[in-house]
């Protein structure tokens, strides 16, 4: 089939552009015709949180990935629409996260399929945002009413696409493993690249940082006296997407500016490697989530996860099987890192994991994509 991917890819970061450039290379193995319609200008700067919305290095190889698309601009839109309904793709695939990009993607998408062959289909990180902003349903409304077909990644995100649309083929698929950052490295050469001591067991929290993430209710939890002398640290990897101020201040609160290591900038690409093969546990205290690349990225590195009960996590991680899923509360939090190491769960946990990421394969992904375009013609 020949399939467009419209979203963010290269020379954008992060997990959205990885999601999107390993699911075009899962098609290209597959034998289609591929090609990812990136952003020209993705966000304008003053919307932007981060401090560069770029990565360094060069474009992965084997993909053809185009910059055409300006998420604010409708001439931009109208132009793009009109030369896709041309090309006449079998398949138009957005990643939808925002309800900033219905707009731009409705519009395209309902210009695109007029030519009666191209069927849209949306894979859903969000239908509902975590952070919430007025216009969001009407955006929304906008962009499902221009879609054939999607995917939802967690029960709840499929729950939420039902209050838009009921009228088109949808089919539930977790989030893939994320294998696109290479192998494990031996533990002490991880924490030896990360300036780290290997005596002590580490906790990471990796990630942007925004307040739904609850790293506050982690640093709560981590100040128990009960961990203290436990030879436990904690890593905060990933870049502030507000102000830091708060979380340092906690952690001077309490004591603990040599028990918590933060990494605070964006973690490259050939870096993720050694966080999460430096790391003993994953913590992830959202406060509220639908699913997570994280949690894919520790099943692709064997690590055992601690969740919390929001969104579709608790469908990705088996509770005291993988890891926990527990309330967002430090209490909860606390609890669950104590049993992990006081209880010497790291061996039971990560052997289940490995039987559970088998689970998660990106063909998988593809097939459920294809089978939702064939419930479309």
């Amino acid at each position: 089939m020949k399939i467009i991917i419209i979203g963010t890819a290269y020379p954008y970061r992060g997990g959205l552009a990885a999601y999107n450039e390993r699911l075009a290379r899962e098609f290209v193995s597959e034998g289609n015709e591929v090609s990812i319609l990136t952003f020209s200008l993705q966000y304008p700067g003053f919307l932007f949180p981060g401090k560069s919305q770029y990565i360094d290095g060069p474009a992965p190889e084997g993909l053809k990935i185009e910059r055409r698309v300006n998420s604010v601009n409708p001439l931009n839109w109208l132009n793009l629409g009109l030369r896709i309904r041309r090309e006449k793709p079998d398949i138009l695939i957005f990643k939808y996260w925002l309800p900033f990009m219905a707009p731009c993607f409705g519009t395209i998408a309902w210009l695109a399929r007029k030519n009666k062959h191209t069927r849209v289909i949306a894979i859903f990180d969000n239908v509902i945002p975590h952070e919430k902003r007025v216009g969001d349903r009407l955006f929304t409304k906008y962009f499902t009413s221009a879609i054939d077909g999607a995917i939802a990644m967690s029960a709840s995100v499929l729950d939420d696409l039902s209050q838009f649309r009921k009228d088109v083929p949808a089919r539930l698929n977790p989030h893939p493993v994320f294998d696109n950052f290479g192998a494990s490295v031996g533990r002490e050469m991880a924490l030896g690249s990360l300036g780290l001591n290997p005596t002590y067991s580490y906790l990471l929290f990796f990630g942007f940082i925004r307040k739904y993430k609850g790293l506050d209710l982690l640093i709560e939890a981590f100040a128990d006296e009960r961990l203290r002398n436990k030879k436990l640290k904690l890593i905060i990897a990933g870049e502030f997407y507000e102000d830091d101020t708060p979380y340092r201040e906690q952690v001077k609160k309490y004591s603990l500016e040599n028990d918590v290591i933060f990494f605070d900038r964006f973690i490259n690409d050939n870096e993720v490697a050694a966080f999460f093969s430096s790391a003993d546990l994953i913590v992830q205290p959202y406060r509220s989530a639908t699913q997570s690349g994280v949690t894919q990225i520790a099943y692709h590195f064997e690590k055992p996860m601690l969740v919390t009960d929001v969104g579709g996590l608790r469908e990705i991680v088996p509770d005291h099987k993988c890891g926990y899923v527990v309330d967002p509360d430090p209490s909860a939090i606390f609890n669950a890192i104590s049993d992990y190491f006081v209880n010497n769960r790291k061996e039971a946990f990560t052997k289940n994991v490995t039987e559970e990421k088998a689970k998660y394969s990106w063909n998988q992904m593809t097939a459920s994509i294809t089978k939702v375009y064939n419930n479309c013609i």
